[in-house]
């Protein structure tokens, strides 16, 4: 298998096994071994590449331990910290990193849970390690911009230097792009005061600042929506801006305020493009047998789900893409699932006997 293969099969272990996995060791033996070993490509029994439990007295700290330390050469390159899966990260976790990286050679520093992956190293102070992370990867749902990132630690293509010269801007890249998908859930003041001066004159009172909150908030998502939609317009051979006549062949604008609606959600749910372009081939699939408004999504953090008059007991299909591998999710009869793995979103049209039969039994 190759790199993104490797990532994809652990994704998925993650997704099926995290629920029963309730210990730091069970833990680093279900997730972050095979991390290291078949993702990353080092040798976790050979102790001249990975020392576990790997002890360097600290100033006046004595026999403190870190879980895993790296090596190439003879040299630390990479730390390990490890903590449950299921538990949050937070910088607090990682005093015993911080020591350590002050303490060798070490040039990158790993805080993970087995799902949440985050990467530090040295840009704020040399050979102190940085407060926050220059780059997060989360196994339930793979950036795959970052993936050549995370491959340059990898034992076959190792490259250090890279890895360095490229983590400032993926750190500030990073941070900007969360700080915005904030500023778009709930505006803050100085973004509302900034924005109302744009398009409103008169003086900016309480009243006008809670009166603009809501319409920078809705403002806000209709634009992402308009922008999910002319994407996928694009996707489809259609001219963006005005919708098609005949809506009953294309379902985008009509879906646009059921992709707002998720959009708005608080509860870090994110619906992709991805996942919106896969509920439209759906959709525009099913519209042969019945009313497009009738085809309904709702997402949820770890799949799609697409519903029969949004009811929970009449599911058409769910979408799986919040990993490298992608998969349709169908019903039989019986309402039991079965996962189909897809390169492509156009792989849904070869699902679309089952997708009306599964609509039929509904009828």
């Amino acid at each position: 298998m190759d790199f993104i293969e490797k990532l994809a099969a652990l994704s998925t272990k993650v997704q099926s096994q995290k629920s029963v996995i309730e210990t730091e060791e069970a833990t680093k033996n279900a997730f972050i071994m095979p991390f290291i070993s078949a993702v990353l490509g080092y040798d976790v029994f050979n102790p001249l590449e990975v020392v576990p439990e790997f002890t360097a007295d600290v100033g006046i700290k004595r026999g403190e331990k870190i879980d895993y330390a790296i090596m190439r050469d003879g040299d630390i390159q990479i730390l390990i910290e490890c903590k449950r899966t299921n538990g949050e990260l937070k910088v607090e976790h990682a005093s015993q990193l911080f020591r350590y990286f002050a303490a060798t050679n070490a040039r990158i520093a790993i805080l993970t849970n087995g799902e949440v992956y985050q990467f530090y190293t040295d840009l704020d102070a040399p050979n102190r390690m940085d407060s926050k992370p220059y780059l997060v990867s989360d196994l339930n749902d793979v950036d795959e911009t970052l993936i050549p990132e995370l491959q340059k630690l990898t034992k076959a293509d190792f490259d250090l230097d890279s890895v360095i010269s490229s983590a400032e801007e993926l750190k500030y890249v990073g941070q900007l792009k969360r700080a915005i998908g904030s500023l778009f859930r709930d505006p803050e003041d100085d973004w509302v005061k900034y924005l109302t001066a744009k398009v409103y004159e008169g003086q900016f009172t309480q009243k006008v600042r809670e009166q603009f909150r809501g319409l920078v908030a809705k403002a806000s998502r209709q634009y992402l929506t308009d922008q999910v939609n002319d994407r996928l317009k694009t996707a489809l051979g259609q001219p963006t801006g005005i919708a098609s006549p005949e809506p009953q062949k294309s379902p985008t604008v009509e879906s646009a305020s059921a992709v707002e609606a998720h959009l708005e959600s608080d509860d870090g749910i994110v619906t992709t493009v991805a996942e919106t372009q896969g509920f439209q081939i759906v959709r525009a699939i099913l519209c042969s047998d019945v009313r497009a408004s009738r085809v309904s999504p709702r997402d949820a953090k770890s799949y799609f789900a697409i519903f029969l008059d949004d009811n929970n007991r009449k599911p058409l299909a769910r979408l799986h893409f919040n990993r490298t591998q992608k998969y349709l999710g169908t019903f039989d009869v019986e309402k039991n699932e079965t996962r189909h793995p897809i390169e492509a979103l156009e792989d849904i049209y070869n699902f679309a006997d089952v997708l009306r039969e599964t609509l039929r039994n509904y009828a």
